[in-house]
């Protein structure tokens, strides 16, 4: 076998020999971007401790990855194809490497948001690489099962972040779970070398640079609207930034449908295949992000489990995703897309509705069986709606498919922390005024108000002061907890709701097993026949 993979992906000569090992380079990459926000997740409280972090710090560490992320991904997807989707695999995998280095030695609290940053733009390449790769290498008769592979190291890793981050942080300082990132990118950059062919879009042309900003200030003002909005108030900034993200997209749409060879090609909205697998990406992980969010809180904050119990709790979660991944791979071929997206999704919007169920009584095995159905609707749909919009794009654009498809589940994602996350917040202030309000100081209230975390911390400090706060301390403990879990209860129950429109509205768009008649007619015979050289304009539908 020799050192070096040099012999670029020609699929008129057979399948890449080495496609399956090169698959796992792939996932590797996969793994270490996904648990760079899960891992996280369990780190945060020591965090909060060291650097003193307030809630606004904290939301910026965690969200200084995902601005980047999200805004960059459809860019860099493009110059990958045109210049190497393995170099930019490795190039990526650099950057976040770095950007892991530097978050494990800084200690203050702008630098570790640079360092999240840098990670994020290095996430941004990595992550359409991945899948633009993938297609690549395999022949449509195992493009599935690669895919479903992708997927399941996805719900892997939302899972495993927390395990080793909990491992690292019952004997390591916070910067740890950073440094983890490392010897793993190490590791894909040798693999990726050895293992991964040479690949790039031929005839490519030049890149669409102006939709290509265009996109990147529209994607990345929305996310900052999102973040910044439910969370910390709609004021003049995430106001202007919503506006300028609505005429950004407005922009986009008119300059592409304009350019001879766009970024994306908007026309394929048009194609219910395309529009409803992205919906159905952007729905799942609003409700998977948005819930584990505050599962793991509950796990944390209430239940009292440090962050390696904590994760290894979230363990079957990726389970069940692996067994939602091998019951897609039997059941797509058979059903068709819709008929397995669909009840995925209804699957993941009864595993929300469960959370409803949750009191201050609640124990773990309250979360597990909404974990296990979350992890299956996952493994069980994600696949097929990746694959659909792969499948939407020839095989000069690519990587343009894979920032798509990511583009989708980022924001997705973004949408369910912030989103569900506010309501979380709002809830729980509301009942904790409703249950302590006029037997707590104005400032210990306020303060106990901001967090879970923060209501712990002030009833520590009620509990030392030694004038006959260790009952009044107990009672803050209890009030906190009961507040968060009806707020978690009541967050369940909205974001049940937003699931299962999300359900319907997918089903409404998404194509039987056999395209409609008139969307078949959209495909002139020229680029059908194109198809099956991976040139034409449209493969999506099916």
């Amino acid at each position: 076998m020799p050192l070096l993979a040099n012999t670029p992906v020609d699929r008129t000569a057979g399948p890449y020999p080495r496609r399956w090992w090169a698959l796992g380079v792939l996932c590797l990459s996969l793994l270490i971007v996904v648990m760079a926000n899960t891992s996280l997740i369990v780190a945060a409280p020591d965090m909060t401790r060291d650097l003193r972090l307030s809630s606004s710090d904290l939301q910026w560490v965690i969200d200084g990855y995902t601005v980047p992320y999200a805004a960059l991904m459809l860019v860099l997807g493009a110059i990958g194809d045109k210049y190497s989707r393995r170099g930019a695999l490795v190039t990526g995998l650099v950057v976040f490497a770095g950007g892991s280095v530097l978050g494990s030695v800084v200690d203050e609290t702008g630098l570790v948001i640079v360092a999240r940053a840098i990670m994020g733009v290095g996430a941004a390449v990595v992550m359409p690489a991945t899948l633009s790769l993938l297609v690549a290498m395999f022949p449509k008769g195992e493009r599935a099962k690669a895919i479903t592979a992708w997927t399941a190291t996805s719900g892997l890793a939302i899972a495993v972040g927390p395990v080793v981050a909990g491992w690292l942080l019952e004997r390591h300082a916070w910067g740890s779970t950073f440094l983890i990132n490392v010897p793993i990118a190490v590791a894909a950059v040798i693999g990726a070398f050895a293992l991964v062919p040479p690949s790039k879009a031929e005839g490519m042309g030049r890149i669409d640079y102006v939709g290509g900003l265009l996109s990147i200030v529209s994607v990345g003002t929305l996310v900052y609207a999102i973040i910044e909005g439910p969370h910390f108030g709609w004021g003049t900034g995430p106001v202007s930034a919503a506006v300028v993200a609505g005429a950004g997209f407005v922009a986009f749409t008119l300059w592409e449908l304009r350019h001879p060879h766009p970024m994306l090609d908007v026309r394929k909205f048009r194609l219910r295949g395309f529009s409803g697998s992205m919906l159905a990406v952007l729905f799942f992980f609003f409700g998977t992000f948005g819930s584990i969010y505050y599962a793991t809180q509950f796990l944390q904050f209430v239940l009292g489990y440090d962050a390696l119990e904590t994760g290894v709790r979230l363990l079957p979660l990726a389970g069940a995703v692996f067994a939602g991944a091998a019951a897609t791979g039997k059941l797509t071929p058979r059903l068709g897309v819709r008929a397995v997206i669909v009840p995925g999704m209804a699957i993941g919007t009864v595993a929300v509705f469960l959370l409803t169920r949750i009191d201050e009584g609640s124990t773990y095995g309250d979360f597990l069986p909404s974990l296990l159905l979350l992890g299956f609707a996952i493994g069980l749909s994600v696949s097929p709606a990746t694959d659909t919009i792969m499948d939407s794009f020839p095989e000069s654009e690519l990587g343009v498919g894979g920032g798509a498809n990511d583009t989708s589940l980022e924001l997705g994602g973004s949408l369910g922390i912030a989103v569900l996350g506010s309501l979380l917040a709002t809830a729980y202030q509301d009942r904790l005024s409703d249950l302590v309000g006029g037997r707590l100081p104005a400032a210990a209230l306020e303060a106990a108000q901001d967090s879970v975390g923060s209501g712990l911390a002030v009833a520590e400090q009620v509990a030392a002061d030694p004038a006959g706060g260790a009952q009044q301390a107990r009672t803050l403990v209890g009030a906190v907890h009961e507040a968060f879990a009806h707020g978690v209860a009541h967050t369940s129950l909205i974001g049940g709701i937003i699931m299962a429109a999300g359900a319907m509205i997918v089903l409404a768009v998404l194509p039987g097993r056999r395209p409609p008649r008139e969307e078949t007619e959209e495909i002139p015979a020229a680029a059908a026949d194109a198809m099956d050289t991976g040139s034409g304009l449209h493969r999506a539908g099916r």
